[in-house]
């Protein structure tokens, strides 16, 4: 059987953040937008981030960031449509937010709220939505192509926002990086980011029997450090910290971790071996850090009995490592549990004003699908609405 042809001014590719920013940013220009949508709802990622409160962006954006392999192609789009202009979006809606720490902005009530004003605002636009989409061709006669199996839609522009390979197991793909290169796009090197490490077991004197233990520390990998919450898995190694450090590490580095940030390591505890003399290591340990960890270090690094009777050459090579633990973890949990997507299309084949390609006429991409990638905390949401609303303004 025939199907019918619509055509449109604009097709978008994916109703994830990126995609509905473009989308309503099109339609209240007036523009003609179809928005096509594998799965059956709308911002599925939103829904689920933060918590189910939606870390929205961050008081603290900045380029520098941003991992990308241009570092300065984010900075025109983050210009353009800033944090405060999202905001002032969220305020005119009502949706009442709270910041928490380092800037990070959450919805007080559910993410869906956040969904249902990019909806609204669609809606304004008055864009077209189609949801349980299978795209089963992409071409470029003239214009744009797309063929479903519920009919062919053309239009004279096409924005890839269908993200990355991050959270396979909510319909994340690699299509727009696949229609990119159909296209002749270069992508580059795609790594998971913001994810967890594994480590090797039992890989310096830490095993399982550490999971569940949460501390502050500072991580670094080569110049980039941060200073949060790390926390120890049953497979290796996690939280905010570890997460920010994971979209910069490669694998077969190490990261370097203080565990006592701030703390003159040494100083303590010969401190402590003059003032109380017949305490164990142990117990000196758990005053500065957790009681299981504690344990464990001492066990590791600190010969049985009082403190008087450990040499000062034994605490020193505590102290080092307690301010340098080096940690080679064996490898990352891998893009199932990744937040985000490291790599993907190659920015020198972009705008950074519109986010066209700049060999392919009509072609655009947003969002996650590109090569820039946040740091944790609301700065990937910012750079699907920066981005997406870029190329809004374009087509």
């Amino acid at each position: 059987m025939r199907q019918s042809t619509t055509n449109f001014d604009v097709i978008i590719l994916g109703a994830g953040a990126a995609g509905l920013m473009c989308a309503l940013t099109a339609g209240q220009r007036g523009r003609r937008v179809l928005l096509l949508e594998r799965s059956d709802k709308a911002g599925a990622k939103i829904v689920i981030s933060g918590g189910g409160r939606c870390n929205f962006t961050n008081l603290g954006i900045a380029p520098d960031r941003f991992v990308s392999g241009n570092p300065h192609f984010c900075v025109s789009a983050l210009r353009r449509y800033t944090q405060w202009d999202f905001i002032d979006l969220v305020s005119r809606h009502r949706i009442a937010y709270h910041e928490k720490t380092l800037g990070q902005l959450f919805c007080d009530g559910s993410a869906r709220a956040i969904v249902a004003m990019l909806l609204e605002e669609c809606e304004r636009g008055g864009v077209t939505l189609r949801f349980g989409q299978n795209i089963s061709g992409v071409s470029k006669p003239d214009g744009f192509r797309v063929e479903t199996y519920s009919g062919i839609f053309t239009a004279p522009a096409l924005v890839l926002a269908t993200g990355g390979l991050s959270i396979p197991k909510m319909g994340a793909t690699g299509f727009s990086h696949d229609v990119a290169r159909r296209f002749g796009l270069r992508v580059t090197e795609t790594r998971p980011g913001l994810v967890p490490f594994r480590a090797e077991p039992g890989a310096a004197g830490f095993d399982a029997s550490l999971a569940g233990v949460s501390l502050d520390a500072i991580v670094s990998c080569g110049a980039r450090s941060f200073r949060e919450n790390i926390l120890f898995t049953h497979r290796g190694l996690s939280g905010p910290a570890i997460l920010q450090i994971s979209s910069y590490w490669r694998p077969g580095a190490s990261i370097a971790i203080d565990l006592l940030p701030g703390m003159d390591a040494i100083g303590f505890l010969k401190e402590r071996k003059r003032t109380r003399p017949r305490a164990s290591g142990r117990a000196v340990l758990a005053e500065m850090l957790p009681a299981r960890l504690a344990q464990a270090l001492a066990e590791a690094h600190l010969p049985a009995g009082e403190m008087a009777n450990i040499p000062d050459r034994t605490l020193g090579a505590l102290a080092e490592h307690l301010k340098g633990w080096r940690f080679a973890p064996q490898d990352t949990e891998g893009f199932a549990k990744a937040e985000v997507t490291v790599g993907g299309i190659d920015t020198r084949d972009l705008s950074s004003k519109t986010m066209e390609a700049r060999h392919v006429s009509g072609l655009y991409a947003v969002g996650e699908a590109v090569d820039v990638t946040g740091w944790l905390g609301g700065y990937n949401f910012q750079w699907a609405w920066s981005s997406g609303w870029s190329a809004g303004q374009a087509v």
